[in-house]
C-alpha cells in the first residue's frame, strides 16, 4: 500500500515536507508511480533518494507530492551542490560530510544547520539532476521521448505533465521574518541575514542592494533640496550639484562591490564553484552528442540561431525603437497643444493641463515597456538559446535598450534639441513620479488585494466541504500552489536601473529627483517585502557572489551620466559666459572636461578594490590551502 500524507500520518517524524510536486490533474497512474519511484530510487540505481508521498485530499485527487530528505541525505547533498559554511575556526570552508565535525554548529542531532532554503535548494538539485537510463519514453506518454541522460524533470515540464515545483513556506519562520522586516514601520537596517536563511541569496542581495541604494541617495536629496528651494530658476548654480553627481554615481557602485563581497563572502557564496550548466527546458534540437559531458542533448546550429537573432530579433527590436519615437513625437504634439491652451485661456484649469501630457505619455510608457517585455520574452525563447544564462543576457539586452530608448529618449530631446530646460524638469518630474506610482500599484498593491481576496474564496472552499482530516497542511499547500509565481529579480533591478538613469542623468536640472527617489525605496522596501511573503509563492533559494550583469548596466549608466551632466554645464549660461567669442572653444572645453572625468572615474573604479583587504587575504590563504594539499595527494 503507497504511504500517503493526511491526518493520520501528519505528526510522522521523520519526514519533513519541503517541496511540493504538482502534475497535471490527468496524469496516468503508471507516470505517477515511475516518477515517484525514480525519485525515491538509491543514487547508486540512477535515483534522487528522497522521501515522497502523495497528499491526500477529500476529493482523492493524487497530483501532488509532497518531497523531504533524511538529515544525513541532505548533507551529503549539500557537499554535491558545493555550500560554502563557516568552521569552529571562523574560516568560510567547502562543506564535506568527512569533515562535518570540523563547522561551527554542527551535530548529528542539530537538524538547524543547514537552513530551510539550503535544504530545498539541495532537493531542487536532485530532481533537476533526475536522468533518464534506459528509458526510451515517459511511461504512459509515448510521445514524451527520453534518451539516456536526459533530465525528467526538464522533459515532464515541457510536455505538460509536470505543473510546477515549489518549495513548502515554512508558517512559524515567516511569521518570524514578518514581523522583524516589514511587520512595523521602523528605521532600521533590513534583517539580510534572515532574508537570506530563508529566501535565498539572490532575494537577499536585492535587498541589500536596496537598502543600500536608498541610503546612497541621501547625500544627494540633502544637496538636492536647498537647491530647489533657493535656486529654482538659477541654473548656473547647478554646476556644482552636476559635479558632484558625477562623482557621486561612481563612488556607490564601487563601494556597493566591496559591501557585496562582504556579504557574499559571510554568506559562503563567494567561494562556492560555479555549478555546470544544463540546457533550458525549452530549449530544442536534432539529438546528438554533447562534447564537454560525452551525454546525448538536442543540438543546434548556433548559425541558425544567430540568423533568427539578426534578420528577426534585431528588426522587431529596432521597429519598436522607431514606434517608441513616433510616439514620443505625438507627446510634443500634445505638449505644444496643452502650451497653446494655456496661453489661450490663462486659468487654474489650463495651469493643470500643462501636466496631463506628461502624465499621459508616463502611463503609456509603462503600457509599452510591459508589452514588449511579453515580445521580448517570446524572440529570446524563440531563438532558442541552450543555456539559462544565455536566454537571460540575450532578454536584459532587448529589455535594457527599449526602455532606456522609451523612457530617456523624450528627456534627450528636451536637453539637446528644445533647449528647453523648463519642460525639462517638468517632464522629469512627472515621469518619475507617475512611474513610481505605477509601478507600487502593479507590482506590490494590486497582486496583494487579488491574493487576499483569493485566500478567501479558497478558505471557504475549504471548509465548507466535509472532512475529518487536519487542514493546516493541506491548505496551506492549496493556497500556496494558486499563489502567484516570482520570476525573478529581473523586474525590480530594471525599476532601480531606470531611477537611477532618472537620478544620475538628468537630475541637476530637477534636485529633488532624489528626494522623490528616497521616498519610493523606503515604500519599496516594505511592499516588496510584503510581495514576498504574502503574495507569491516561495521562490528557490539561489546562491549567487553578486548581482550579475546588473552591476554592468548601472556602472554603463553612470558613463552616460558623465557625458549628459558635462553636456549640461557647458550649457549653462555661467560657463557660456566665460568663451563669449567662440563656441569650438566652448565645446573642445567640455570634452576635454568630460574626456578627463571619465578617465578620473576609469581610474577610481581600477583604485578601489572590489573586495576588501581582509577578504582578499582570506581568499589567498584559502587557495594556498588548497594548492598544499593538491601537493600532499
Amino acid at each position: 500500500m503507497k504511504e500517503s500524507w493526511s491526518s493520520l500520518d501528519t505528526f510522522e517524524p521523520n519526514f519533513r515536507p519541503l517541496v511540493v510536486i504538482e502534475l497535471a490533474k490527468n496524469t496516468k497512474e503508471e507516470t505517477r508511480e515511475w516518477l515517484t519511484s525514480r525519485i525515491m530510487d538509491k543514487k547508486a540505481n540512477g535515483g534522487a533518494q528522497l522521501l515522497v508521498k502523495p497528499l491526500v485530499t477529500e476529493n482523492g485527487d493524487q497530483n501532488i507530492y509532497l518531497v523531504g530528505a533524511s538529515h544525513f541525505r541532505l548533507l551529503l547533498g549539500a557537499e554535491a551542490v558545493g555550500l560554502v559554511k563557516e568552521c569552529t575556526d571562523n574560516s568560510m570552508r567547502t562543506f564535506t560530510y568527512s569533515s562535518r565535525k570540523t563547522f561551527k554548529g554542527f551535530a548529528d542531532d542539530n537538524h538547524s544547520f543547514l537552513t530551510m532554503a539550503e535544504c530545498q535548494y539541495i532537493i531542487k538539485h536532485e530532481l533537476e539532476n533526475l536522468r533518464a537510463k534506459d528509458e526510451k519514453i515517459i511511461p504512459g506518454y509515448p510521445q514524451a521521448k527520453l534518451y539516456p541522460g536526459k533530465s525528467i524533470v526538464r522533459r515532464l515540464l515541457t510536455n505538460g505533465i509536470l505543473v510546477q515545483i515549489f518549495p513548502l513556506h515554512d508558517q512559524e519562520e515567516l511569521k518570524k521574518l514578518r514581523h522583524t522586516w516589514y511587520g512595523r514601520v521602523k528605521i532600521s537596517y533590513q534583517p539580510l541575514d534572515e532574508i537570506r536563511c530563508y529566501f535565498g541569496e539572490t532575494i537577499a542581495l536585492y535587498f541589500g542592494f536596496l537598502e543600500y541604494f536608498t541610503f546612497a541617495l541621501i547625500p544627494m536629496a540633502v544637496i538636492g533640496i536647498p537647491y530647489y528651494v533657493f535656486a529654482w530658476e538659477d541654473y548656473d548654480k547647478y554646476v556644482m550639484f552636476a559635479t558632484f553627481n558625477l562623482l557621486w554615481s561612481t563612488v556607490i557602485l564601487e563601494v556597493w562591490k566591496r559591501l557585496c563581497a562582504v556579504m557574499t563572502y559571510r554568506w559562503g557564496t563567494l567561494l562556492m564553484k560555479r555549478q555546470f550548466e544544463e540546457p533550458r527546458p525549452g530549449f530544442h534540437g536534432v539529438l546528438g552528442v554533447n562534447p564537454v559531458t560525452g551525454r546525448e542533448e538536442p543540438v543546434y546550429s548556433s548559425i541558425r540561431r544567430q540568423l533568427r537573432i539578426y534578420l528577426v530579433s534585431l528588426p522587431f527590436v529596432c521597429l519598436c525603437l522607431y514606434f517608441s519615437l513616433y510616439v514620443m513625437m505625438i507627446y510634443f504634439d500634445l505638449e505644444q497643444w496643452a502650451l497653446d491652451y494655456h496661453k489661450e485661456n490663462e486659468s487654474n484649469f489650463s495651469s493643470l493641463m500643462l501636466f496631463v501630457p506628461s502624465i499621459i505619455y508616463a502611463i503609456v510608457i509603462e503600457i509599452m515597456n510591459r508589452i514588449y517585455r511579453y515580445a521580448a520574452e517570446f524572440l529570446t525563447s524563440w531563438e532558442n538559446h541552450r543555456l539559462e544564462s544565455s536566454y537571460q543576457n540575450h532578454l536584459i539586452l532587448k529589455v535594457l535598450v527599449f526602455n532606456f530608448l522609451n523612457c530617456f529618449a523624450s528627456l534627450f530631446y528636451i536637453a539637446f534639441v528644445l533647449f528647453d530646460m523648463k519642460l525639462l524638469r517638468q517632464s522629469l518630474a512627472t515621469l518619475l513620479i507617475t512611474s513610481q506610482i505605477l509601478n507600487q500599484f502593479a507590482e506590490a498593491f494590486l497582486p496583494y488585494w487579488l491574493q487576499k481576496r483569493h485566500k478567501k474564496r479558497m478558505k471557504k472552499k475549504m471548509y465548507s466541504q466535509k472532512t475529518d482530516m487536519d487542514l493546516s497542511l493541506v491548505e496551506q499547500v492549496n493556497l500556496e500552489k494558486e499563489m502567484g509565481t516570482y520570476f525573478g529579480t529581473f523586474d525590480d533591478y530594471l525599476e532601480l536601473f531606470l531611477q537611477f538613469g532618472y537620478v544620475s542623468l538628468f537630475s541637476c536640472v530637477y534636485p529633488l529627483a532624489a528626494v522623490f527617489a528616497v521616498l519610493n525605496n523606503i515604500t519599496e522596501i516594505y511592499s516588496d517585502a510584503l510581495k514576498m511573503c504574502r503574495v507569491y509563492k516561495r521562490p528557490f533559494a539561489e546562491p549567487t557572489a553578486n548581482i550579475g550583469v546588473w552591476q554592468l548596466a548601472f556602472e554603463t549608466m553612470s558613463v552616460i551620466s558623465v557625458v549628459t551632466n558635462c553636456i549640461l554645464i557647458g550649457m549653462s549660461p555661467q560657463v557660456n559666459a566665460l568663451f563669449p567669442d567662440s563656441k569650438m572653444d566652448l565645446i573642445l572645453t567640455v570634452a576635454f572636461v568630460e574626456h578627463m572625468l571619465l578617465a578620473m572615474k576609469f581610474v577610481m573604479a581600477f583604485v578601489i578594490p572590489d573586495k576588501p583587504r581582509d577578504i582578499q587575504i582570506k581568499l589567498a590563504r584559502l587557495e594556498f590551502e588548497s594548492l598544499e594539499a593538491l601537493k600532499q595527494q
